[in-house]
C-alpha cells in the first residue's frame, strides 16, 4: 500500500480509536513492539525525542548531532510543530495526568 491509498487511512483511523481506548501504557507500547520492527521502533522513538527537543528550543544542529537524525527531518518536525493547531504541540500540551509513563 502507499499513502495514497485509501486503505491506509482507514487503518490508521482505525488503529488510532483502538489506541485512544486503551488506558495501559504497557499493553500498547507491547503492541508497537509486536507491530514494528526494531528500526521502526528507534525511528519512532527519536522523531519524538526531536519534538520534544524543539519544544525545548533546543538548537537544530546540536538535535541533529544527538540525536543522528538529518537537518531535513529536524527542519519538518520544526515546520509541523508551528502549524496552527499543531497536533505535535497538541500531544505535548497534555494534561500531566495523562502522561504517566
Amino acid at each position: 500500500m502507499d499513502i495514497d491509498d485509501p486503505r491506509v487511512g482507514e487503518n490508521i483511523k482505525e488503529l488510532a480509536l483502538i489506541l485512544a481506548n486503551i488506558k495501559d501504557g504497557d499493553f500498547i507500547e507491547d503492541f508497537f513492539r509486536c507491530l514494528l520492527t526494531p528500526a521502526e521502533m528507534a525511528d519512532i522513538a527519536a522523531r519524538w525525542a526531536l519534538v520534544k527537543a524543539l519544544d525545548k528550543q533546543i538548537p537544530q544542529r546540536e538535535i541533529a548531532k544527538e540525536l543522528g537524525l538529518s537537518l531535513c527531518k529536524i527542519t519538518r518536525g520544526s515546520r509541523e510543530l508551528k502549524k496552527p493547531n499543531s497536533a505535535f504541540r497538541r500531544m505535548l500540551n497534555l494534561p500531566p495526568e495523562k502522561l504517566k509513563v
